[in-house]
């Protein structure tokens, strides 16, 4: 991080963002882009966001695309990119025709349309922020890192959303490089000021756990989620286990392999389905414990500082990027990463005592602060002063 300090941007600026995955399919990366757009086109300034895929009708007419992507399993999920045939000349097309004064490219290490750029001569001034978070970190990729390097070279700034995104990106950035942690943001507000719905409410004997992510996806933990409710009943037998997320039934398939009694446990199992940004908002406000049981892939935790600013006490593993997020368990309790029983025991633990999870309520509506849009994109902004400077 540099250490001089930079006047803030007084002038509207006409911002290029490119996204390396499709906006057809939901993302953590899309969705950082799409409200990083909205808050920095709140504050006056002209932004222009370019991805692989085809258009959809609710897009915004600031986002394009290039009409085509293809799908790939990366980082133990699905990512539609675009890279062959005509993406890298559409693209550089698109830099040229926006004339913008500074070009923010998402994950360029990503073969897709982020990566195209870099070869342009003619560029704007280019700065980069890197989400994967790969840790430990495969040799394979290895092979690829004085590559990378070379080609990531014309990068005036380099932005992490978290420290663990951090130590997976210095495996292939130049040292000069200027680099900055900043976490993804949040409408903290929508959060903090959400109405709780009184269906998704627990009590005492009959608590609410909360779980949102796609149950397809090993790595979202659902498994370790439900094998752990298995345990919680024996305590608290009229506990209800509320799932947020697609995949209804890969979440019925692996509860009857994961539970001595599937049909007992889906008994207290609630499958929501896809859930709005507003419904989110007021599940977490709803709960009696959100658990976060993700067991690898993730590089900040946006459902943790989600949950933190609704004042929801947390659960969670104890991945690095969730250690981070937490400030190393001082706002949620963390559990051994896929031990089904440390995690009953963690939410046992706070179901027995009231003023554990006050505590923790507390810790994380304090901790929610940092990642408010409102601050984040300030933060940005400097990085692209620094940058125009």
């Amino acid at each position: 991080m540099a250490s001089h300090v930079v006047s803030p941007i007084d002038r509207p600026l006409r911002i290029g963002i490119i996204c390396p995955y499709s906006f057809e399919t939901p993302g953590g990366v899309q969705n950082h882009v799409r409200d990083f757009a909205e808050e920095l086109i709140a504050r006056g300034h002209h932004v222009s966001v370019f991805a692989p895929g085809r258009r959809t009708k609710d897009m915004p007419l600031w986002v394009h695309t290039n009409g085509s992507s293809f799908a790939i399993p990366y980082n133990g999920s699905w990512a539609h990119l675009s890279y062959f045939l005509a993406a890298g000349l559409q693209t550089r097309r698109w830099v040229s025709q926006g004339q913008f004064d500074i070009l923010h490219l998402h994950e360029p290490e990503t073969p897709s349309v982020s990566h195209k750029p870099l070869t342009m001569r003619d560029a704007p001034p280019m700065v980069a922020t890197f989400h994967a978070s790969i840790e430990p970190y495969p040799k394979a990729l290895r092979l690829f890192g004085h590559y990378l390097e070379r080609y990531l070279a014309p990068l005036r700034e380099a932005i992490f959303v978290s420290p663990a995104a951090q130590r997976t990106a210095e495996h292939y950035l130049s040292e000069p490089l200027p680099r900055q942690v900043i976490p993804n943001g949040i409408n903290r507000t929508m959060f903090d000021m959400a109405t709780p719905n009184p269906h998704w409410q627990g009590s005492e004997d009959a608590p609410t756990i909360g779980f949102l992510g796609r149950m397809a996806e090993e790595r979202k933990g659902f498994a370790v989620y439900i094998k752990a409710a298995e345990t919680i009943l024996g305590r608290y037998p009229h506990a209800r286990f509320l799932v947020a997320g697609d995949g209804a039934d890969n979440g019925r398939r692996i509860a009857s392999e994961e539970c001595r009694d599937p049909e007992a446990v889906l008994g207290h199992v609630e499958f929501l389905g896809r859930i709005s940004d507003e419904e989110k908002a007021s599940f977490y406000s709803s709960l009696t414990v959100y658990v976060a049981p993700q067991t690898g892939g993730e590089s900040f935790g946006i459902v943790l500082a989600e949950a933190m600013a609704a004042g929801c006490p947390i659960v969670a593993s104890d991945l690095p990027a969730f250690d981070d997020v937490t400030e190393h368990g001082t706002s949620a309790c963390l559990f051994a990463n896929r031990d089904a029983g440390a995690l009953a025991q963690g939410v046992l633990g706070l179901l027995d005592d009231a003023e554990a999870r006050e505590a923790l309520c507390h810790a994380g509506k304090e901790r929610s602060h940092d990642f408010d849009w409102s601050t984040v994109v300030d933060q940005v902004l400097e990085v692209y002063a620094r940058a125009l400077s």
